[in-house]
C-alpha cells in the first residue's frame, strides 16, 4: 500500500556566471542544507545579465517541491 503524502512548494532563484543547470544545482545544493526530504523541482522562469555582447549571469527560478514530516 502507497503511503500518501503532502508536499510543500517553495519557490527559489538560483544564480550563476556559468550556466543554467549550474544555478539550479547551486540552489538546490545551498536550499538542502537547510530543507529535508526534497522531492522534485520545476524550472519557472530563466533569466540573464548581459555584458558586453555576453551572458553574464544566469538567473534561474525555480519551485522545490518536499515532503512534510509526521
Amino acid at each position: 500500500m502507497m503511503d500518501d503524502h503532502i508536499y510543500k512548494l517553495i519557490e527559489l532563484t538560483g544564480s550563476s556566471t556559468t550556466s543554467m543547470e549550474d544555478a539550479i544545482q547551486n540552489a538546490v545544493a545551498r536550499s538542502s542544507k537547510t530543507i529535508r526530504n526534497m522531492r522534485w523541482f520545476q524550472v519557472v522562469e530563466t533569466r540573464g545579465q548581459i555584458e558586453n555582447g555576453k551572458v553574464s549571469h544566469w538567473q534561474v527560478i525555480l519551485k522545490i517541491g518536499f515532503t512534510l514530516e509526521e
